[in-house]
């Protein structure tokens, strides 16, 4: 328990501003919703002329005019991209900082050992990115109701659920990269996350690269599927589950045996 409240609490801060800032982009569209209600049937007929680029983000399948169509691409990004970016940087900094910031010395004296340390720093990571998940969820059914609209419990629990368990995925690929590092890999995080969203958006382009969707967790969050179906695509979690197990394993794997200076 020292470790996770020791990560907590020095995390605090980029919780705060991460958690804060999805947020507040998530109600802000929301509150937007109402004006643009009237004007979406017009929205909706320019983006189906858009051909690849409609494709891209799945709104050749989705009422604009709707709340959970306008919900799932408007909010869905900003959740998808903030959230993978702030779950990416959690987990390749957790156990690498300990080298970078040379406080891996005064770590590791402590009657404790390796296999703790990388279960509390575990630990704190997952706990905050639940908390966030779902202090954002509170936040968005909230700004539904003060807007007036009908909540689509079930569509949002099942979008917030996919986002989550995609950030999931991505902060324990993360975390194992992170036994490997000696330095910050701030850079290595942000770009796989990157690589992870612009991977699906090729992969809804080109029907040649479908088999994309297998390799990025951004595949289980399509609204338009998650609405079509009213489900979650549950092979592709298999597979994000899979990586983000292989992960968890190879950190625990390469940190108890690290030559650690």
């Amino acid at each position: 328990m020292t470790i996770i409240k020791h990560e907590l609490r020095q995390n605090r801060t980029a919780f705060a501003l991460w958690t804060t800032s999805i947020a507040f982009l998530l109600i802000v569209c929301v509150f937007l919703f109402p004006e643009m209600k009237g004007e979406m049937d017009s929205v909706g007929e320019l983006f189906a002329s858009m051909g690849s680029f409609t494709a891209a983000f799945g709104m050749d399948r989705l009422n604009f005019g709707t709340l959970t169509g306008y919900y799932s691409i408007e909010c869905g990004n900003i959740l998808g991209l903030g959230g993978a970016l702030f779950s990416s940087l959690l987990g390749i900094s957790s156990l690498s900082k300990e080298e970078k910031d040379r406080t891996a010395e005064f770590l590791l004296t402590h009657p404790i050992s390796r296999t703790r340390v990388v279960t509390g720093k575990l630990a704190a990571v997952l706990t905050q990115i639940a908390v966030m998940n779902l202090i954002i969820l509170v936040l968005s059914l909230l700004s539904i109701a003060l807007i007036g609209e009908d909540i689509p419990f079930r569509e949002l629990l099942l979008i917030h659920g996919a986002y989550f368990l995609l950030q999931l995925e991505l902060a324990c690929v993360c975390f194992g990269i992170s036994a490997f590092l000696r330095r910050s890999g701030a850079g290595i995080g942000m770009g796989l996350a990157a690589a992870a969203y612009f991977l699906n958006l090729v992969a809804n382009i080109s029907e040649s690269a479908h088999f994309l969707h297998w390799l990025t967790p951004f595949a289980y969050c399509e609204g338009a599927d998650i609405i079509a179906n009213g489900s979650l695509d549950g092979g592709r979690i298999a597979v994000g589950t899979v990586l983000a197990a292989v992960g968890v394993a190879a950190a625990y794997r390469k940190y108890i045996r690290k030559d650690i200076r």
